[in-house]
């Protein structure tokens, strides 16, 4: 079949014929598809008819000059071909989407589901890790707004390899709930978990200052839980304490601090409302009480030996190092208390009286700080006059004296003879420091594994 076509048509006739529009554009469609043999009759005959002349004028037109309804389907053809399209690149991609790539992105993995811990007293509180046994000391350690993962990550791991974990029990007190915090705990759990069984280990190491002295009661946090095992101890020859934490807001539930201040109470105030409250609860559980900060202070070593002697009223209180040269004044750190538990609970509460009292006398009570309010309090021989206070002549070393002595001596010598050390203000890379002391040890090295 051929496609051409042969019309001789004058120029007045193109418009011509608008009664049978409709009639000339179905001819002319059936005129291009005619064959070779009709063409050549149709032009073997003696006249054109109208209608022809006209059907052949639309056909005309049709190839020469684009008509209303050419351009619709023109504009109908690109919107069916953009469906199309669009339809293709959904189901590509959504092909695609099935596919499990062997090796995913670390940035693109799902968060892991917030693990839920038991209760640790009560309904309160969170239980990370239940201990061997009953403990005779407690690490009271607070986490003020600014701390990071990174701080609290360190302060538990040092914790835990200084040994002291081994008699005491911790116990953390959060500003807010933070599932990033939890996980933290959680690895370094699990990490101190590690380091246990290669202790555990006799042919690795016969000695270490986990083991097993003697009998004592079960652990007073979690026993009401329904969760905890027996056979969660690595071994029945080693000894640990517990790990709890608690939310300010459960151990001062209606913010006593609150209504002396214009909005927010600080988490270094706040903390000393919550020491009453906790200290009298478990005041029959424990012979010694540690109060730290999380954030600015690391526990290299066994700060508690020193109460073995002492008495139930004594506090000791370190000092920080003086800023002008030559200074006889000592300026107490209220960052690390330790002693009996009776004089700690006195000492805490005389503080939160010394903040309420500071708070009223100052015209302005957001300036009100608790370094001064503690300093005050330390100086205030009435107020505690039934605690044996101690102020250590030594005052609380910081890192760059650690670093120091790293230098000229082993990294265990310098650990051991500063057992609590400030971070300060220096610029010093922990990582490096603690690295190079936490990844020293081959067991260390099985038990860590960023080392």
């Amino acid at each position: 079949m051929t496609m051409g076509f042969t019309s001789k048509i004058k120029p007045n006739q193109i418009n011509s014929g608008s009664s049978s529009d409709n009639n000339s554009w179905a001819m002319g469609f059936l005129f291009v598809f005619f064959s070779e043999e009709e063409e050549n009759e149709e032009k073997r005959k003696p006249s054109l008819s109208l209608s022809n002349l006209s059907s052949s004028s639309s056909v005309y037109s049709f190839f020469r000059y684009p008509s209303k309804s050419s351009h619709i389907l023109s504009r109908a053809q690109s919107t069916v071909s953009i469906c199309a399209m669009l339809i293709f690149t959904t189901l590509l991609l959504f092909t695609l989407s099935t596919f499990e790539p062997s090796a995913k992105p670390t940035m693109l993995k799902p968060r892991a589901k917030p693990a839920v811990f038991p209760h640790a007293l009560q309904g309160m509180g969170a239980l990370y890790r239940r201990g061997t046994r009953a403990m005779d000391a407690l690490i009271v350690a607070h986490a003020v707004e600014s701390a990071t993962e990174f701080e609290l990550m360190y302060f538990l791991r040092m914790l835990h390899r200084s040994g002291v974990s081994s008699k005491s029990d911790v116990l953390f007190v959060f500003p807010r709930k933070l599932s990033s915090f939890d996980k933290v705990i959680a690895d370094e759990n699990d990490s101190f978990s590690r380091l246990l069984s290669c202790y555990g280990d006799k042919k690795k190491n016969s000695t270490t200052q986990f083991v097993k002295e003697r009998e004592s009661g079960q652990a007073i946090w979690g026993r009401s839980s329904n969760k905890i095992k027996e056979g969660e101890n690595v071994t029945d020859e080693l000894s640990y304490g517990s790990v709890v934490g608690f939310d300010v807001g459960e151990l001062d539930p209606e913010n006593s601090l609150l209504g002396f201040f214009s909005d927010h109470v600080p988490m270094v105030l706040r903390r000393w409302a919550c020491y009453p409250m906790l200290l009298g609860r478990v005041r029959r559980n424990y012979k010694h009480i540690m109060l730290v900060d999380v954030k600015e202070h690391l526990l290299l070593g066994d700060s508690l030996s020193q109460l073995r002697t002492r008495t139930p009223q004594t506090v000791i209180i370190t000092t920080l190092p003086s800023k002008k040269r030559n200074s006889e004044k000592k300026i107490a750190n209220s960052g690390f208390v330790l002693g009996g538990t009776r004089g700690v609970r006195q000492l805490a509460n005389a503080m939160l009286g010394e903040i309420v009292r500071g708070v009223m006398q100052h015209k302005k009570r957001n300036l009100v700080s608790e370094p001064m309010m503690f300093n005050q309090l330390v100086n205030n021989e009435y107020i505690l006059k039934n605690v044996d206070l101690i102020v250590s002549g030594d005052s609380t070393h910081d890192l760059s004296s650690l670093t120091s002595l790293m230098k000229s001596s082993s990294s265990s010598f310098a650990f051991s003879k500063f057992p609590i050390i400030r971070r300060g203000n220096s610029n010093l890379d922990v990582t490096y420091v603690f690295n190079k002391y936490l990844c020293s040890s081959p067991l260390d090295s099985i038990a860590y594994t960023d080392c």
